[in-house]
């Protein structure tokens, strides 16, 4: 009941929801981990092991994981490839009010700018646009 609560008062205040993401051998799988662990938490993400083992754990909005994979996906470094994959996975947990959110933010409103951007449906693409244009 206290969560339902919570969550009510979140959406009011347009709180972004925060993505909790596990990282599995992150120090292992990757070169420079200094580099990325400081790029990530600059942006404002979480990074930290859990508790003894060898894997983390990262908390971070949507906007924050845009960041993070264009960031790696820049960088030269293939060890860094991985996250991006992972990290791309967690576009297909994005709620209705998420896709609204991202499409309110796009200078020019289109269906492949949204899906470039989200990683939704054509379907949802459409439906977000009509409901946008359905508000003006």
């Amino acid at each position: 009941m206290l969560a339902f609560l919570f969550s009510r008062v979140a959406e009011d205040f347009n709180v972004e929801k925060t993505n909790t993401i596990t990282l599995p051998s992150f120090l292992r799988r990757i070169m420079k981990a200094y580099r990325l662990k400081a790029y990530i938490r600059q942006q404002g993400g979480e990074l930290h092991r859990i508790g003894r083992s060898r894997n983390w754990q990262l908390k971070a909005s949507f906007d924050q994981l845009q960041t993070i994979i264009a960031f790696v996906e820049l960088s030269n470094e293939p060890s860094w490839l991985w996250l991006a994959k992972l990290l791309k996975n967690e576009y297909k947990h994005l709620t209705h009010d998420q896709l609204l959110r991202i499409a309110a933010t796009l200078a020019e409103l289109t269906i492949n700018a949204l899906i470039t951007r989200s990683d939704c449906t054509i379907a949802q693409a459409r439906a977000i646009i009509d409901e946008l244009e359905a508000l003006d």
